[in-house]
C-alpha cells in the first residue's frame, strides 16, 4: 500500500507530465486560458488516463508481453505480441476519447463547444500515450500500482493546467511587454512553474 501511494505523489509531483516531461503542451497551451475550460479538460484527462493505462497494463500483462499468452495454452508461450504495443495503447486510447466526448457532449453542451477540436484530440495527447509508455517502461508489478499512477499522472496534468489557467486570467490585468503577449509569457511561466515542481524532487519516497 505504501509503495502504491509513494507512485501517485510522485506522478502528481516529481514526474508531472507536463512539468518533469513537456508532454500535452499543444492542449495545455491551447486550453489553459480559462479556469473553467481547463478543469473541465482536466477532469476529462484524469478519467481517460484513469482507464487507460490500467486497460493497457492487463492488455500488456496478458496478450502483448513475450510468453503472456501462455494462460491460453502451452503451445503460445513464445509467442511475442509486444510489437503491437502501440496500435493497441492507441486503440484503447482513441475507445475511451469517444467515449468522453460522448459523456460531455450529452451532459455539458457548453464545456463541449468551449473545448472545440481539443476534446477529440484527447485521443492523440502525447500525456496519455506517455502514461501508458512509462507504465510499461517502468513495469510495474500490480494493477494497483499502475492505477495509481494513472491517476496520479491525470491528477498532475490538472492541476498544472488549472494553475497555468488562473495565472493567465491573472496576466490580463498585468502590464506585460508586447513582444511578450499571449504565447511568449506562457511559456516563459511555464518554464518557471517546471522550475518550481523541481523543489518536489526533495521528497523522500
Amino acid at each position: 500500500m505504501q509503495e502504491i501511494f509513494n507512485i501517485f505523489i510522485k506522478s502528481i509531483f516529481i514526474d508531472n507530465m507536463v512539468f518533469a516531461y513537456f508532454l500535452g503542451m499543444c492542449s495545455f497551451i491551447a486550453v489553459s486560458k480559462t479556469v473553467n475550460t481547463s478543469i473541465g479538460l482536466g477532469i476529462a484527462v484524469v478519467f481517460v488516463l484513469g482507464i487507460t493505462a490500467p486497460v493497457n497494463y492487463l492488455m500488456d500483462e496478458f496478450l502483448l508481453k513475450p510468453g503472456s499468452l501462455a494462460w491460453i495454452s502451452e503451445d503460445l508461450a513464445d509467442v511475442d505480441l509486444s510489437f503491437l504495443s502501440f496500435i493497441m495503447f492507441i486503440a484503447v486510447i482513441a475507445s475511451m476519447t469517444q467515449l468522453v466526448e460522448m459523456i460531455v457532449e450529452k451532459f455539458s453542451p457548453a464545456l463541449y463547444s468551449s473545448l472545440g477540436i481539443f476534446l477529440p484530440l484527447i485521443a492523440v495527447n502525447c500525456a496519455i500515450l506517455g502514461g501508458s509508455l512509462f507504465m510499461q517502461e517502468r513495469e510495474y508489478q500490480s494493477l494497483g500500482e499502475a492505477t495509481s499512477f494513472a491517476l496520479g499522472s491525470g491528477i498532475g496534468w490538472f492541476l498544472a493546467i488549472v494553475g497555468i489557467s488562473a495565472i493567465r486570467e491573472k496576466l490580463h490585468y498585468s502590464n506585460v511587454p508586447a513582444p511578450l503577449k499571449g504565447i511568449g509569457i506562457t511559456f516563459i511561466i511555464t518554464g518557471l512553474m517546471g522550475i518550481a515542481f523541481m523543489s518536489f524532487l526533495g521528497i523522500k519516497l
